[in-house]
């Protein structure tokens, strides 16, 4: 297998992520919690996880503080991931995920702490200068929600700065409808992904199937959002867009146990592909296998090397014709 270039993630608001058990969860008494497990979270810190298990190499580069931020760095380095440091104001952010007993989850995020027009202008700094250590062909990804306060068109600046054909944005909340709808085709990312529901909701409603999913990708990709596009389509898997190209790939039936860390699986999978081979079919293929590994596993546990490594054959890879020669 052809080595990689490491890959840096990005990750402006981690969370410590702690998971347990309650019989049921009901408002009025207290509710007694077992099984309490912590674990580094943010979306490029699990995109570097993921990474990891499917034997890849990245660097995460985090904004860290207080105490919760001390023990954020220490699990992620216990995990093996190599990390760059970026100091923030206030204390970093918790979630809390409580399962019950008939398996429904319930999940409580924070906001995180507010940021700064000066923490804004630091980080890209710092990015870039990591980015730079990198070979030219390696891919950054930005993942995750940003804190309170920064600006909606930080991954645009991000961009920007980075140059051409090195961003990877998988985001949510105004910094995704800030890119959709407010396109800079001279500070675009390279690729540009999001969940179904934040699909839908950027189409102004439902997308029935996967040519609906398709034409949305293609028009934001004519539209100069990013040169390509992926939107996920659960458990149709998902489509990619980029000029020129319409694709779709489906993984096989899986038992699904949690549906959650299957976005951060698909962008690892993708992401490690597309360093290795730059053929975004071969990524997206790898990309849906490890989303797909990712919801056979419990909790927010991520997807696993050897899950990917057997539902890989069985994901079925689909080339559409472009609109106007359909």
């Amino acid at each position: 297998m052809p080595h990689a270039p490491q890959i840096l993630t990005v990750t402006l608001n981690p969370a410590l992520d702690l998971s347990a058990r309650c019989d049921r969860v009901a408002p009025g008494p207290k509710l007694r919690l077992e099984g309490l497990v912590a674990e580094p979270g943010g979306g490029g810190v699990n995109v570097s996880r993921a990474i990891r298990a499917l034997g890849g190499e990245s660097c995460a580069l985090v904004a860290w503080g207080g105490a919760t931020g001390a023990q954020h760095r220490a699990l992620l380095e216990s995990a093996g991931v190599k990390v760059i440091a970026l100091d923030q104001p206030g204390d970093t952010r918790q979630s809390l995920t409580v399962t019950d007993a008939q398996g429904q989850q319930f999940r409580f995020v924070l906001p995180g702490p507010d940021w700064t027009a000066d923490m804004e202008s630091r980080a890209i700094d710092t990015i870039t200068a990591a980015a730079a250590e990198a070979p030219p062909d390696a891919p950054v990804v930005l993942s995750g929600s940003q804190p309170p306060r920064v600006g909606a068109d930080f991954p645009h600046r991000l961009a920007a700065a980075l140059g051409p054909g090195r961003l990877m944005v998988d985001t949510s909340g105004a910094a995704l409808t800030r890119l959709v709808t407010a396109p800079n085709p001279e500070a675009m990312p390279m690729v540009l992904r999001m969940d179904q529901a934040e699909s839908e909701t950027l189409a102004g409603g439902a997308l029935a199937d996967t040519e609906a999913s398709l034409k949305l990708a293609a028009d934001m990709v004519d539209r100069g959002v990013a040169q390509v596009v992926v939107l996920a389509r659960g458990a149709e898997g998902s489509v990619l867009a980029a000029r020129d190209m319409r694709l779709d790939c489906r993984p096989p039936p899986v038992e699904v146990r949690s549906k959650v860390g299957a976005g951060d699986s698909f962008t690892a999978g993708f992401a490690l592909e597309l360093a290795r081979s730059g053929d975004l079919a071969r990524a997206l293929r790898h990309g849906t296998a490890a989303a797909a590994a990712a919801v056979m596993t419990d909790g927010s546990q991520l997807c696993t090397g050897e899950a990917s490594a057997g539902i890989l054959p069985r994901c079925t890879l689909r080339a559409h014709a472009p609109a106007a020669q359909a």
